[in-house]
């Protein structure tokens, strides 16, 4: 039996305006349903609260907007939570402020990951984002203020219009302030949105720029001293602490964890559901202490052993063999083996470096 999961995700999904790429559970405005869905995400809380560990590695707040949901009900929420080594609330960079960053540290949390995207003011505009280049700068420096050593930027590439120098500003910019953490993701925009209505034929032409942006990501990031622990994430070498994103890490190391909120996911032993993604069906079934709906998936062996292959293949570090071997293909580990993408040593797999930049490719080739 497990012990309980340690790691505990809350979705948030209020956003100011809705960006026309992003296909996450939100909800624009809706000021006056903050609270009532705080008194859902508690009330879930208290029905779940058997499946937590004693004691938690992390708290993960996302959405949406975490930091523009009403701050009564926003400080409410965190004073409520279980503490954790690790908690991250997800901001916006134009809604810090002194008072907001004040609040967070006065409730344990002591990571933030803001959603830079882009230095460029057209790009921004493109990707209907509020926040200018500024309000990014102004954020870091708010955080700082309050007390905040742990700070996560996040970057995109891939953005219709963008080009090579664009992005290499970007880094520039983005490693001046210092963040401990730096994501940098490919733009993924769902067909049949507004986005890809807008952007087609341009998101066509930057598919064939992805590889050189992804190298260009990693050779800037890493000569600036900062680790490529896994595909997408880079964090800083301070001293002895370890400023991966931890919550994150669970998730990539199959650890079990525990979703609240509209459309959350969560995987206790074998083992998943998603809340169903209606926040009225979710607000009402809580107000009556009654679970919300829910679409429930049993997880067989092979399954967690997939999922546990690809994802902890896009880690630099190893990979127990034991741990994969019901859907691990022996000719395909030969094959990428033999073609230097790879290594067993110990019994462990790890990636090469030019193994990581092909992850995708690797991770089909060892499938059985």
């Amino acid at each position: 039996m497990s012990a309980g999961a340690r790691h505990l995700y809350v979705h948030l999904p209020f956003c100011a305006h809705r960006c026309g790429y992003c296909d996450f559970v939100t909800a624009v405005g809706r000021r006056d349903e903050h609270a009532p869905y705080v008194d859902a995400l508690l009330a879930e809380l208290e029905l779940e609260r058997g499946l937590l560990a004693p004691a938690l590695d992390t708290v993960f707040l996302g959405g949406g907007t975490p930091s523009f949901t009403e701050p009564r009900a926003l400080e409410r929420l965190l004073a409520a939570l279980p503490a954790a080594a690790e908690a991250t609330v997800e901001a916006n960079p134009e809604t810090v402020t002194p008072e907001l960053a004040l609040l967070m540290r006065r409730h344990g949390v002591n990571r933030v990951s803001l959603g830079a995207q882009t230095f460029q003011p057209r790009l921004l505009r493109v990707l209907d984002r509020v926040a200018g280049p500024d309000d990014v700068r102004r954020a870091v420096y708010v955080l700082r203020d309050a007390g905040f050593d742990n700070i996560s930027l996040d970057l995109i590439y891939g953005i219709p219009g963008q080009g090579a120098a664009d992005l290499e500003r970007d880094l520039t910019e983005a490693i001046g302030l210092a963040p401990e953490h730096l994501s940098a993701y490919e733009l993924e925009a769902k067909p049949g949105t507004r986005f890809t209505h807008a952007h087609g034929g341009e998101l066509e032409r930057q598919a064939e720029s992805m590889e050189s942006y992804f190298e260009l990501v990693v050779a800037s990031l890493t000569a600036a001293g900062y680790r490529w622990y896994e595909t997408a994430n880079f964090c800083r070498r301070v001293g002895g602490r370890d400023l991966r994103a931890q919550h994150n890490l669970g998730y990539w190391l199959g650890h079990d964890y525990l979703g609240l909120g509209v459309g959350a996911f969560s995987t206790i032993e074998n083992r998943r559901w998603r809340n169903a993604p209606s926040l009225a069906a979710y607000v009402t079934a809580l107000s009556g202490a009654r679970r919300p709906p829910r679409e429930p998936e049993e997880l067989s062996e092979e399954t967690r052993a997939g999922e546990r292959l690809m994802l902890a293949l896009r880690l630099d570090e190893p990979l127990p063999l034991a741990a994969i071997e019901p859907v691990l293909d022996p000719a395909g580990l030969q094959r990428v083996e033999r073609l230097g993408l790879a290594r067993c040593e110990g019994g462990e797999l790890t990636l090469t470096e030019r193994g990581r930049f092909l992850g995708d490719a690797v991770t089909v080739a060892l499938l059985a």
